[in-house]
């Protein structure tokens, strides 16, 4: 699994964590279990809890789940759903540069 942040990406480094896993996740190259915390940390060259609030993040998405005394597994099913909710944020942000809100976008697709 390939793991490397961009130094030019103006987003917070624990949405831009969040993105790297979730590419890996989509391209089916995470594993059914991804390693701790503290080694995604060392691999990104950031804080643990940076790493932390980006796979919370991801388990809210529903794409990672927190078990207990077996790790952090991604969630059968995740690759597509990683792959839509990228497509998603894409959305958004393209529709917020174009000068939409969320509320706009949200009334576009009820339309549909």
């Amino acid at each position: 699994m390939l793991l490397r942040l961009e130094a030019e990406d103006p987003r917070p480094l624990h949405e831009q964590v969040a993105a790297a896993l979730r590419r890996a996740i989509a391209d089916g190259g995470a594993p059914e279990r991804l390693p701790t915390a503290r080694d995604l940390a060392a691999a990104f060259e950031v804080d643990p809890n940076t790493v932390l609030r980006a796979l919370r993040g991801l388990r809210d998405e529903g794409l990672l789940e927190f078990r207990r005394g077996r790790g952090i597994r991604v969630v059968p099913g995740a690759g597509r759903r990683s792959e839509f909710v990228d497509r998603v944020r894409e959305l958004v942000r393209d529709a917020e540069k174009a000068g939409h809100t969320r509320a706009d976008l949200i009334a576009m697709i009820e339309e549909m």
